[in-house]
């Protein structure tokens, strides 16, 4: 048993510890508030091979280890977490393509996915149908050698710049239980009657839009059926989502990071009282909770991962690092805040950004309440086990 990265991973982290510090976290609180697109923070990712790391070697990717692609998306979110969200639905994408697409499909695709000259997404949620994907109502009728689709897509990451988009359809609409007839089509961003009809507001996640993509009579080849497959989409989709929990772990463990960093620097430097307010056993009890939260929800991240590692299934592993990190990653950022006290609610400090973006961590990748339903029947059908 090995709590050790290797020295090849602490080499990757320290060369994106040196990106953060220099290319995002001097510009993060600034760009976030007025709302401007992290153009330059892009292209370093792209120089950095980032874009490629679901991607296989054979296709130019960096293929990364799942442990190196949790330490990626915690040091990027330890900068800021809606820079995250750009590269974090691009990998569910490549790596779901990777897996399911026919081989003509991945050489299309990801040698130009594993650069960032393309970038990509994933349309899965709907304005009536998010945990519930079994209940969407976007259609794909085929039509000759093409499928006719309709529907509105919600909450899409990456929209104005994936191409291809996948999106979640029925091919089936009246199949029985119903994922038996979704599929998933990559449809080209050029296709007339794509659109994309705004960005949604939000209280967090800046950085990186979320849109509203509506489909109407849009027109997708059938070679672009994700495997060439119809009936697949949903099982897919879900495979893909083990390395989203992941991501989203890691990302809960990069705000907690960030919201220690912010509070311990601030305990030490603020004085009340005629002292430094660290030497006060009420914020030391704080930082020391902070502290105990952040190191089990790396260690729970870096296991979940490590067993994706080792080929086996581990959707019960990746749910409860996802539902145990998220919700520490609120509650650091929350202490965090109490200890900045009236600074922290304050627009020159850190910890406020943090505060609004952690909640969405407990919401992405499936709700924490639903994935607890997972783990538990995985439990209670000896699926998986505690020991």
């Amino acid at each position: 048993m090995d709590f050790q990265l290797s020295d090849e991973q602490r080499l990757y982290r320290d060369t994106l510890r040196t990106f953060v510090d220099r290319e995002i976290v001097p510009v993060a609180r600034e760009w976030e508030h007025s709302g401007r697109y992290p153009t330059e923070i892009v292209d370093g990712m792209k120089q950095l091979g980032l874009f490629g790391l679901a991607v296989p070697e054979e296709y130019g990717g960096l293929d990364a280890d799942t442990v190196s692609f949790a330490l990626t998306f915690e040091e990027i979110s330890r900068g800021w977490m809606g820079i995250a969200g750009i590269l974090g639905s691009h990998s569910v994408t490549c790596w779901m393509l990777a897996k399911h697409g026919t081989q003509e499909q991945k050489d299309a695709y990801l040698p130009q996915l594993a650069t960032g000259e393309r970038r990509t997404g994933i349309a899965l949620t709907e304005p009536g149908a998010g945990t519930d994907l079994q209940g969407i109502r976007t259609t794909a009728r085929r039509d000759g050698d093409d499928y006719v689709v309709d529907g509105t897509k919600m909450w899409i990451t990456n929209a104005r710049h994936a191409d291809p988009l996948p999106v979640l359809v029925k091919t089936d609409p009246h199949a029985t239980p119903a994922h038996k007839g979704m599929s998933i089509l990559l449809v080209p961003a050029d296709s007339p009657g794509f659109e994309v009809t705004q960005d949604i507001g939000k209280l967090g996640y800046k950085g990186t839009e979320s849109c509203e993509v509506v489909l109407t009579g849009v027109r997708v080849p059938s070679s672009q059926l994700l495997g060439g497959v119809e009936g697949r989409g949903l099982q897919q989709a879900l495979s893909s989502l083990e390395t989203g929990r992941i991501n989203i772990a890691a990302r809960s463990v990069g705000i907690a990071q960030r919201a220690y960093d912010e509070a311990l620097s601030y305990a030490r430097d603020r004085e009340a009282f005629g002292q430094a307010i660290g030497d006060f056993q009420a914020v030391q009890l704080r930082l020391a909770e902070i502290a105990v939260k952040l190191q089990a929800a790396r260690l729970m991240t870096y296991w979940a991962a490590s067993r994706m590692d080792d080929g086996v299934r581990m959707d019960t592993e990746s749910g409860m690092a996802k539902i145990f990190a998220s919700e520490a990653a609120l509650e650091c950022a929350t202490d965090a805040m109490r200890i900045h006290g009236g600074y922290g609610y304050s627009t020159e400090f850190e910890v406020e950004r943090l505060y609004r973006d952690a909640p969405l961590m407990s919401i992405g990748e499936g709700t924490n309440d639903v994935l607890r339903g997972v783990v538990a029947k995985a439990l209670l059908s000896g699926k998986a086990t505690i020991k």
